[in-house]
């Protein structure tokens, strides 16, 4: 067997220990499809917590919830040994009441991650062979099919997290080569038997915020990115419209030093550093606010991404399932961990912030259509027979005004669930599958300016822009020609997003 064999398993295999993962970890477990493996030292962990938590059963006459007792407001209920495992197997069953849209592939590995992750932490009493299965739907892409609506984001993220794990125990649907498959028949198909559920394991995959950390991940790997467009896109378009590199410079923003107004002003000023159009004299002596307040404004939503993102930091590498097991202390202790509310204020300020991104974003490049300095309207050579990119702008300012809508806040919001027992909830799955949607939204509007940008920038020859810029702008028309009469632009805008989410196409500045 060649030599390099085991070395390739080696660097394609992440090993969950008690390490904290970092996004960069995530990014590389998704995008280079490594599998899972389980440190030595979480296998001991999960296995000193389920010998402790058996024993205790086995000497407590005290009911302890969600363990011998039913749930939820049902906690008052004492359930006899001899029923622990089908309490648990029911549980999961009769929470699978998800509806909606599926749940994307990639968040849906996310969530299994992230549950894996919490569980190998040993506080949660599973059985470590529960826990190798899930590794094992992982590393095999078998892919639970789980839906959109239905958590509270409070009792945990019951609803997806059931569907999630229904195929443990053999029901439920999985994605699986490429087909939807009844879970059953892919376990025969590979040999797995189902979970047999035991004391707790149901509660413990329950319970849990994997549903909103994974979909806040999701957001966040996109945010860091589109970020990074943002500022190349602002810069291009800036160019285009002649504008002025006074409100970039350093002095400026050293007078108002927030982290990210300074890093965006740096960030345009290497951007276009060497460009024979930013150098040119100007006839005008101020831009508008949407180019002159980049810095501002961009750096306002880079602060918020990163408070986001240490925010959600701290909940992947948390255990938020209940009751949580102590056997170091010798507790069993039922509390609110899995309680949403961080995420749920967290997602509503990133949901706001990146909408921010996508409305000054549209501002741009309705400028650069309007005819002013020099440019033609509508981008076009011969208006009048050509509309040009008249309904470009039309689309970016929908999506636009879709993302106010969408950025309303959920978490001001409460319904009480449980007989009262559960009376205040975070609607935190909400407002993480809001905040999908809205970075979705945002990448778009983006593209459609730079759309614009390129086109506007082909009337400013033949001086050019600096040479990060030309180099861009090279790769960009690979994909996307100069138009000089009406075509169907949506399979432009399309190949524009495409160019976006290519990551070849960003380069370090």
């Amino acid at each position: 067997m060649h030599p390099d064999f085991y070395k390739n398993i080696m660097d394609n295999l992440f090993i969950i220990s008690p390490a904290d993962l970092t996004y960069g970890d995530v990014d590389a477990i998704l995008f280079n499809n490594k599998k899972l493996a389980l440190s030595d030292e979480s296998k001991q962990q999960i296995n000193i917590c389920k010998t402790w938590l058996d024993r205790k059963l086995a000497e407590s006459k005290t009911p302890v919830y969600g363990i011998n007792t039913g749930f939820g407001a049902l906690h008052n209920i004492s359930i006899s040994n001899n029923d622990l495992s089908l309490l648990q197997e029911n549980l999961v069953i009769s929470h699978a009441c998800g509806l909606g849209n599926e749940v994307p592939r990639d968040v849906v590995k996310l969530m299994m991650l992230l549950k894996v992750h919490a569980l190998s932490k040993g506080k949660s009493g599973v059985q470590l062979q529960t826990v190798e299965r899930l590794i094992e739907f992982f590393n095999n892409d078998i892919i639970p099919v789980v839906y959109e609506q239905g958590s509270l984001g409070a009792s945990g993220d019951l609803a997806p997290l059931a569907h999630l794990f229904i195929p443990l125990i053999g029901k439920g649907e999985v994605h699986y080569k490429g087909e939807r498959r009844d879970a059953a028949s892919v376990l025969s198909e590979l040999g797995m038997k189902p979970v047999k559920l035991e004391a707790k394991e149901g509660l413990a995959l329950l319970n849990g915020t994997q549903f909103m950390s994974a979909h806040g991940v999701f957001v966040l790997l996109k945010a860091f990115r589109l970020l990074k467009y943002a500022d190349v896109i602002a810069a291009l378009s800036l160019d285009a419209f002649d504008g002025r590199i006074d409100p970039f410079i350093e002095a400026l923003h050293v007078i108002r030093p927030h982290k990210g107004q300074l890093q965006t002003a740096k960030n345009i000023r290497a951007l276009l550093n060497g460009s024979e159009l930013i150098a040119r004299s100007k006839k005008h002596v101020q831009d508008p606010y949407s180019f002159r307040c980049i810095p501002q404004v961009h750096g306002a939503v880079k602060d918020t991404v990163e408070y986001v993102s240490k925010v959600v930091l701290t909940e992947i590498n948390s255990v938020t399932d209940n009751p949580m097991v102590f056997p170091d202390e010798e507790m069993i202790v039922s509390g609110g961990n899995f309680h949403g509310e961080p995420l749920a204020l967290a997602y509503d300020f990133l949901g706001i912030a990146l909408s921010e991104l996508a409305s000054i974003s549209e501002r741009r490049t309705y400028r650069l259509i309007s005819g002013e300095r020099e440019l033609p309207e509508f981008l076009v050579a011969n208006p009048g027979i050509n509309s040009g990119f008249m309904i470009p702008q039309y689309a970016a300012a929908s999506v636009v005004s879709q993302n106010k809508q969408l950025a309303t806040p959920a978490s001001v919001d409460s319904i009480p669930s449980s007989n009262e027992q559960e009376d205040h909830v975070s609607m935190g799955a909400n407002a993480a599958v809001k905040a999908v949607k809205i970075a979705d939204n945002v990448e778009k509007v983006l593209a459609i300016e730079l759309f614009n940008a390129a086109q506007a920038l082909g009337f400013r020859r033949p001086q050019k822009s600096s040479p990060y810029i030309e180099e861009f702008l090279t790769r960009y028309r690979r994909v996307v020609p100069f138009l000089d009469e009406d075509k169907f632009m949506y399979r432009e805008i399309n190949a524009s997003i495409k160019f976006m989410q290519d990551r070849e196409s960003l380069r370090e500045f």
